[in-house]
């Protein structure tokens, strides 16, 4: 009993001793908090105060991406150590075709695969095509259309009005305006089709890429400048481009050498997949993402294309207006001209008589006038002869009488 009693109060007082030790620890690190809390807030203060004493490190966007830049319509990489040119290519449906044509598309692509001298990659990129920017160009020519319309409407009205018009011409205007009206009318539903089933789906397409890379070192010689490296890069990736373009075309497959854009496009979608679907790089080079700051047109520019184009717009109506009237004025001239045609025909005949009674001879041309004025003297022949007939019936009443 006595050797447990010493171990229960042995125990117990190292239990205290522990808890003291605790106490101890728990209360120094509370102090240190403290003092490393006032330090920091006095730094944080002199920081403050002077702030020209601290330093940020500024990391570049094209320090997370992997070209330099788009020059020469190549794509630069690894600070100028290398260079890409692509291909753009159109897809083929192999499955639409007969054997024959499958026979040589893939005899083609052997022959493009013995071909090859150098490494190439094949890259394909699944694409949104943005069905607005297609529905904004059909819109754009469909209000063309009801331009040219209401253009024809107005004509076909001052016409009716004015009348002196030939009948075909408003026969032709007619049927034009029809013609448009009914092009007018399929466009609207053509565009409201495509917006309808558009609705809340994504039209994807596949685009189909090969990238063919250069090394700087390919080029042996450190005695050019940058320059001449760049002229010899870019013509050495042209000429094997264009090698696989013809090689490519025996496959029937259309293909074509990307310029600096297409490249940017590329680049682009690659880094923005979900931004390019609604907000494609022309909006984006629209914007002026490239420049330092933006601002908005002057005014008075503003105010001038306004007021050159309300003078063209009135210029053009006027020209019509002038036009339309010349023209009526001439059918009436022509209609008149048409009416008396008889008339001038004989007036411009006993003219040239006249003007030759000395060739042909008086009585001649006397009798010719006369022949030419045929109709008339035959009239007034039959009526003076039915006077006469009347003088000598009354002559012989009067006898009778």
């Amino acid at each position: 009993m006595d050797i447990l009693t010493m171990a229960v109060i042995i125990l117990f007082f190292a239990i205290i001793a522990l808890l003291f030790i605790y106490w101890q620890m728990s209360r120094k690190g509370k102090e240190e908090n403290k003092e490393k809390n006032t330090i920091q807030g006095n730094v944080s203060k002199t920081t403050t105060k002077s702030s020209s004493g601290k330093s940020y490190t500024k990391l570049s966007v094209f320090d997370f991406m992997e070209f330099d830049k788009i020059e020469d319509n190549m794509i630069v990489q690894n600070n100028g150590t290398r260079y890409l040119m692509g291909i753009e290519c159109e897809g083929i449906n192999y499955d639409l075709m007969s054997e024959v044509e499958k026979v040589s598309v893939e005899q083609g692509f052997i022959q493009f695969l013995n071909t090859l001298r150098h490494p190439i990659q094949l890259y394909t990129q699944t694409r949104t095509i943005n069905i607005s920017s297609s529905i904004e160009n059909y819109n754009k020519k469909i209000e063309q259309i009801k331009d040219k319309l209401e253009d024809n409407k107005n004509r076909f009205n001052k016409m009716l009005q004015n009348g002196g018009y030939d009948r075909r011409d408003i026969d032709e205007l007619r049927l034009e305006i029809a013609r448009q009206q009914n092009l007018y009318d399929y466009g609207k539903d053509i565009v409201a089709n495509i917006e309808n089933m558009s609705l809340n789906k994504n039209v994807l397409r596949k685009h189909y890429y090969i990238i063919i890379p250069y090394y700087a070192s390919e080029l042996g010689n450190d005695f050019l400048d940058e320059e001449e490296k760049r002229n010899m890069i870019f013509s050495e990736l042209y000429t094997r481009a264009q090698s696989i373009t013809r090689t490519l075309f025996a496959c029937s497959m259309k293909s074509k050498v990307m310029n600096s854009n297409d490249l940017a496009e590329l680049l682009y979608v690659a880094y923005n997949r979900d931004e390019s679907e609604t907000y494609g790089i022309d909006k984006a080079l629209e914007a002026g993402y490239g420049e330092l700051y933006s601002t908005a047109p002057d005014v008075l520019d503003k105010k001038m294309i306004a007021i050159n184009k309300a003078v063209e717009e009135q210029a053009l109506e006027l020209a019509k207006q002038k036009v339309d009237e010349i023209k009526s004025e001439k059918q009436k001239a022509v209609e008149k001209k048409e009416k008396n045609f008889d008339e001038l025909v004989a007036e411009l005949a006993t003219l040239i008589i006249k003007e030759n009674k000395a060739y042909v001879g008086k009585d001649v041309a006397k009798e010719a006038i006369k022949r030419i004025k045929g109709e008339d003297t035959k009239e007034e022949e039959v009526k003076n002869d039915v006077k006469e007939e009347k003088k000598t019936r009354t002559r012989r009443a009067r006898k009778n009488a």
